[in-house]
């Protein structure tokens, strides 16, 4: 059998979390704050430690947009509609999850920008265990999608989660494989959808069988900037992640940045080199992936000892004295640094010259007026749009 959890990483309810808890806090009130355009769980939390509280966070976006340069003030989201979002969704069966519930995926608490809120179906002691991403191409090959249903079966039969995105080709196959056992979907739509359509049938039998999980609203359709998104909450529920095949530009070596970013195991299963979807996972071992064959190689690498606990991951201060106010050049400095191609954040305060503090009171601002946007894995950039 697989290690448990607990045995792989302390319980993370024996130190502080990595952010505030929002165990106890009106759902509403953080469906409003996270609903509102243009804010993300970064900015989420941002505000949160600065004002210290949801209705002192709401209240002050108007002003901080203003600040940015924002020429329209921004709003949180309307009360009635996300009073709406909720009957909606429980009616339909799924609940909601806050940031530091016993629920709340363990693992997921420990990645920089975790979701203030999951909308789930199904068993959430499925992530309670140890579990592996299983993520690849979407046009894999027979032999692809066989091996995702096969080390994915493998796994689970050893008491192994398999997480996935629930996308065509090798997604599906590793859902498929896991079925029996266990298997978490993380979605880029609201949690009544369903995509892509021909996955009707599976996507119900894991909502009864295993768990489906978003972070977005009820009734949201699947949208370009949502998949980088559920790639990091893939990538963050799970130990490691497995590429089974991947083209040099894909979403699935996305998943695997995530989750080398985030501290955990990344596997890839090795291809033939004329063979384009194979390209993807051969750089992946080349620069230091760990080459897969059989389950048996992930489930070995996972029992061995970890160097690093995985709360020691660098994580943002944003608490509120470390906020200075920022003076309107720093906004244009910052401005003057960025493009449409994603930058680190230590290396925008490196070009600047500015304190922790001072540079996030700048992004904050920026972010809430609409100029720039953060990406997942702790970048910024411009906002072209």
């Amino acid at each position: 059998m697989a290690p448990s959890l607990a045995s792989v990483v302390n319980s993370v309810w024996e130190q502080p979390l990595p952010l505030p808890s929002l165990e106890g806090e009106r759902l509403t009130d953080i469906l409003r704050l996270i609903r509102t355009p243009g804010i993300g769980p970064v900015m989420f939390f941002q505000l949160l430690r600065r004002y210290g509280s949801m209705a002192d966070a709401i209240a002050a976006l108007p002003e901080l947009s203003a600040r940015g340069g924002r020429k329209t003030p921004l709003v949180a989201a309307a009360p009635e509609d996300i009073e709406k979002e909720i009957v909606l969704a429980q009616k339909f069966g799924a609940r909601f999850i806050r940031y530091g519930e016993t629920e709340y995926p363990p693992l997921l608490h420990m990645i920089p920008d975790p979701p203030p809120v999951l909308t789930i179906m199904g068993n959430t002691q499925l992530w309670q265990r140890q579990s592996v991403g299983v993520v690849g191409a979407r046009n894999a090959s027979a032999n692809g999608c066989a091996f995702a249903q096969k080390i994915s079966s493998e796994l689970g039969q050893a008491g192994t989660t398999i997480v996935s995105g629930l996308a065509r080709g090798i997604d599906t196959y590793a859902h498929k494989g896991a079925l029996a056992t266990g298997t978490v979907a993380v979605i880029a739509s609201g949690i009544d959808l369903i995509y892509p359509p021909e996955n009707e049938k599976l996507t119900k039998e894991i909502r009864e069988r295993g768990a489906v999980v978003t972070e977005q609203p009820f009734g949201q359709a699947p949208f370009a900037a949502a998949f980088p998104g559920r790639n990091r909450i893939i990538a963050g529920i799970s130990q490691g992640t497995l590429i089974v095949e991947a083209a040099p530009k894909s979403g699935s070596l996305i998943t695997a940045r995530l989750a080398n970013e985030q501290g955990r195991d990344v596997f890839a299963v090795p291809g033939h080199p004329l063979d384009p979807r194979a390209q993807g996972c051969n750089r992946l071992i080349k620069s230091g992936a760990q080459l897969v064959e059989e389950a048996a190689d992930i489930l070995h690498a996972l029992a061995l000892p970890r160097t690093q606990d995985m709360r020691e991951l660098p994580l943002f201060d944003y608490t509120p004295e470390t906020l200075a106010e920022p003076a309107p050049e720093l906004q244009e400095r910052v401005l003057a640094q960025l493009s449409p191609t994603p930058v680190s954040i230590d290396y925008l305060r490196a070009q600047c010259q500015v304190t922790p503090g001072a540079l996030f009171a700048a992004l904050m601002e920026l972010e809430l007026a609409g100029r720039i946007l953060r990406v997942p894995g702790g970048t910024v950039c411009l906002n072209s749009f």
